[in-house]
């Protein structure tokens, strides 16, 4: 039980941190233009993630994610790192660490390569995915460092062009036109497996933040349900800021154990970050 639910935490982390819309890859980057720059070197997310359930809310997780270039400067790369805090390793006697390291083509914006640390309580798995956009297949392979003798995990599936794994997607994303009433297609990568997430922008509406009382869009993701990245019941929603910078600055997940609220808590951009667009008075 404990380990389902700490997957549906990591998800609303990452999903909720980062998520957006997207059309058929096709779509994407033959008709529509981008909203500035997908990535933007030295920016840092940080957000805060508390358990609600009976009138109770409490903190039991923060993540953050930074954007920077490759070693050779070729590709960029995005390190995320959501670590248990507070409330849940006392209440659950439970930790979990994940640790995600994502490396992105700069100019086709799709997933090279993903690998994956991850530890809840004394299970630890590490984990490498590598696209292939010439045999468009994505090679999976989990591994158990804590038992080496243990056969490692092998998945192979079929992708398309400009597949992404659960972080590299969002960063473009963030920079796709949102407007109310679509319903797109994304595309998902993760743990060798693809799922086909489709995402509803259902209002246009003003969030308080850290960063102020700004419009924001509400995206709903469909990842809950038969066949669906989480084969559960459940919601997420998530809100982005209507300006330049899109950055998510709230998601809300609800399941049957519980719900889950997340919030930017932080948020660090480099000497000369995109120009924001004050949608103070926007309708």
């Amino acid at each position: 039980m404990k380990r389902n639910f700490f997957k549906l935490v990591f998800v609303a982390l990452i999903f909720g941190a980062y998520s957006a819309l997207a059309q058929s890859p096709a779509v994407i980057y033959t008709n529509h233009k981008l909203i500035g720059k997908p990535y933007v070197v030295g920016e840092n997310l940080v957000y805060e993630g508390k358990y609600k359930k009976f009138g109770l809310a409490f903190s039991i997780a923060d993540m953050g994610f930074t954007v920077s270039r490759t070693p050779d400067g070729a590709n960029f790369h995005i390190n995320s790192l959501a670590t248990s805090r507070g409330t849940l390793t006392k209440l659950f006697n439970f930790e979990f660490l994940q640790r995600i390291e994502s490396i992105v083509d700069p100019e086709k914006l799709q997933a090279l390569k993903t690998e994956k640390r991850d530890e809840q309580g004394k299970r630890i798995r590490e984990s490498v995915a590598d696209f292939n956009y010439q045999d468009m297949t994505v090679r999976y392979i989990e591994s158990d460092p804590v038992d080496p003798s243990r056969p490692p995990r092998r998945v192979a599936s079929t992708i398309s062009l400009n597949t992404q794994d659960v972080v590299t997607a969002v960063y473009m994303l963030r920079r796709m036109p949102l407007s109310v009433g679509a319903k797109i297609l994304l595309k998902v990568s993760d743990s060798g497996l693809v799922y086909d997430v489709p995402v509803n922008v259902t209002a246009r509406e003003q969030k308080k933040s850290i960063l102020g009382n700004l419009w924001c869009w509400r995206v709903e993701p469909e990842i809950f349900g038969d066949k669906k990245f989480i084969e559960q019941e459940g919601s997420l929603t998530i809100w982005i800021t209507d300006d330049a910078r899109r950055i998510p600055v709230r998601a809300e997940l609800e399941t049957k154990l519980g719900d889950v609220d997340i919030k930017l808590k932080e948020l660090n951009l480099p000497k000369n970050p995109p120009a924001t667009t004050d949608n103070s008075t926007k309708k």
